[in-house]
């Protein structure tokens, strides 16, 4: 059985080729690093993203973060919670559906941003509680790009409610509360996470970080498969 990953690589040879010699350049540039042999496949894709080095060292990682990831994944459908409709169109489609996952997002549902203007607070809060009501949660992948605000609900919600992602990958770009959400993030300690500290983020980041952890789950279903 081949060890190459065929769902979560690129479809052409030349996409591969192009995408390899990328990561042989990001792995050149960036030198010795502190991460893992698991951590930095993650990091080398941020960096691919959007050819910033300073994920190198901007990037941190609970120390079961890529084990719970991956296992998240190959337990099959798991849920993948965004705060915004940007992480679940970048995502691959085939990839994820080779592990029976499925994107939600409810930051433009109609009773999300009722309930935003009627408590004052804002829709990626919101969406964060209507994903909690709905139980989607639970055991859940969830990936935070845009709002700091949906990161501290969630925050919340693992502390005061008990809630339990498989995984958060908090990353929220901005000027407001994005540094501090991803502090209060890194203070959890029963909830795996992955978060960019500082202001930097994006929903391109963790779509890349969440592919790194699809490649590295299909490599790890590849090798106890053959």
């Amino acid at each position: 059985m081949s060890t190459v990953n065929t769902v979560t690589e690129q479809l052409t040879a030349a996409g591969q080729a192009i995408e390899h010699d990328s990561f042989a350049i990001i792995d050149a540039e960036a030198g010795p690093h502190g991460y893992s042999a698991e951590q930095w496949p993650i990091v080398r894709r941020m960096i691919h993203a959007n050819a910033d080095f300073e994920f190198n060292g901007l990037t941190d990682f609970h120390p079961d973060a890529v084990r719970a990831g991956v296992a998240a994944m190959l337990r099959g459908g798991t849920p993948v919670v965004a705060d915004v409709e940007m992480i679940c169109s970048g995502l691959s489609r085939p990839r994820l559906a080779h592990f029976g996952m499925a994107t939600h997002q409810f930051i433009s549902d109609a009773d999300v941003i009722a309930q935003a203007q009627a408590q004052n607070t804002t829709r990626a809060v919101q969406a964060m509680r209507k994903a909690h009501r709905l139980g989607l949660l639970q055991g859940a992948v969830v990936g935070i790009g845009n709002a700091p605000t949906a990161l501290i609900e969630l925050v919340r919600l693992i502390v005061e409610d008990g809630v339990r992602p498989a995984l958060v990958v908090g990353m929220p770009v901005g000027f407001v509360s994005a540094a501090e959400s991803k502090d209060l993030m890194a203070q959890i300690t029963d909830v795996p996470w992955i978060v960019i500290r500082g202001r930097k983020g994006g929903s391109t980041l963790v779509v890349a970080a969440l592919h790194a952890l699809l490649a590295l789950a299909e490599a790890q279903q590849r090798a106890e498969g053959a």
